[in-house]
């Protein structure tokens, strides 16, 4: 749109790069600070555009040094986005829509039900808003799409925001081997992903049945297990590159030594490795927690066989920051949470 609106004011499309470089890396907020524009651009830029920030409520920040961000968007919806402190960088967990339409049971997210799509820009916001307060924005180098949302339900605007996130003339300059998209299983758009892309992929499986899926993961009954893995299995990868197949263990439902073989024997035709994610309670589902013990010798199993297999210790849960309990909530008077000002 920016291109087509400079070319129509007789401007070179050079203009639209100097101008998101501007936002992008230089995080302008004001068309009259961008001096390598003539005074005249500036002026009927800034009379037909706005430079827009979402509007940060809320910051939560753990014990763990996990930082949770509530914003809110210019029509009132409210997202969350999380920042992971790891060793000697940050990961930052971004949403791509407002609520979520796959309803998986053991997610938060899906309880408020789906909103709409994030743009373009709205996802790139997170990445801009939260790089700005940090004492040393080089630390952040790594982006997981794992946060509110499908991203594959919204993929025009994912690969816009992909296509931003690694430019490093106009963009933010990321690796293409730092950036993550997790998918609970959108078969055809997976085939797109790989095509249009070649960032990491990660995919919520949670379950070796596909009774089990789908009473876990409604997105099952159109994309079965057959379907799904299949499209993995066809899936283009770089040399070294493999799927991440993210399994989130509830106790008495998915956790049995019985699930961690069947989990081997599903995979085997597949370059993968499996993070084993003990669920994170929350008070909107029915599920609970395994042991360490169960966690632990899934975990063996799947070793045993192979697998590259890594029990992740989700952070920020006492903030409800953790993998499934993002619900753009702001959070309890008297608890964590320090507004922002």
């Amino acid at each position: 749109m920016l291109a087509q609106w400079l070319t129509n004011a007789g401007e070179a499309p050079y203009r639209a790069d100097q101008i998101l470089r501007w936002i992008y890396r230089d995080q302008a907020d004001r068309f009259e600070a961008m001096t390598n524009l003539r005074k005249d651009l500036r002026l009927q830029m800034a009379a037909t555009f706005d430079i827009r920030r979402s509007k940060a409520l809320a910051c939560e920040t753990a014990s763990d040094g996990t930082r949770k961000f509530l914003f809110e968007l210019v029509d009132g919806e409210r997202i969350e986005s999380v920042l992971i402190p790891e060793k000697g960088h940050y990961t930052l967990c971004l949403s791509t829509q407002v609520g979520c339409a796959q309803d998986c049971r053991f997610c938060l997210t899906a309880s408020g039900g789906f909103r709409r799509n994030l743009s373009l820009g709205e996802i790139l916001a997170q990445v801009r808003d939260i790089r700005r307060g940090l004492d040393r924005p080089e630390k952040l180098t790594n982006i997981v799409f794992m946060g509110m949302g499908e991203p594959l339900a919204n993929y025009r605007n994912l690969i816009g925001a992909i296509g931003l996130l690694q430019d490093n003339k106009v963009g933010f300059g990321f690796s293409k081997r730092k950036i993550t998209v997790s998918t609970a299983g959108l078969v055809p758009r997976l085939a797109d992903l790989g095509r249009d892309t070649d960032i990491a992929l990660a995919v919520s499986l949670n379950a070796t049945d596909n009774a089990t899926r789908s009473r876990l993961m409604p997105i099952n009954r159109r994309y079965p297990l057959e379907v799904l893995l299949e499209a993995c299995r066809r899936y283009p990868l770089a040399p070294q590159r493999r799927i991440t197949f993210e399994y989130i263990l509830l106790k008495g439902i998915n956790d049995t030594s019985a699930d961690a073989r069947r989990l081997a024997d599903l995979l085997r035709p597949i370059r993968a490795k499996i993070n084993l994610i003990a669920f994170n309670e929350h008070a909107a589902s029915p599920f609970r927690r395994p042991s360490e013990e169960t966690v632990r010798s899934f975990q063996k199993i799947l070793v045993e066989r192979h697998y590259t297999a890594i029990v992740r210790h989700s952070k920020g849960r006492e903030i409800s920051a953790a993998c499934g309990q993002l619900g753009a909530r702001p959070p309890d008077s008297g608890g964590p949470g320090a507004v922002l000002r």
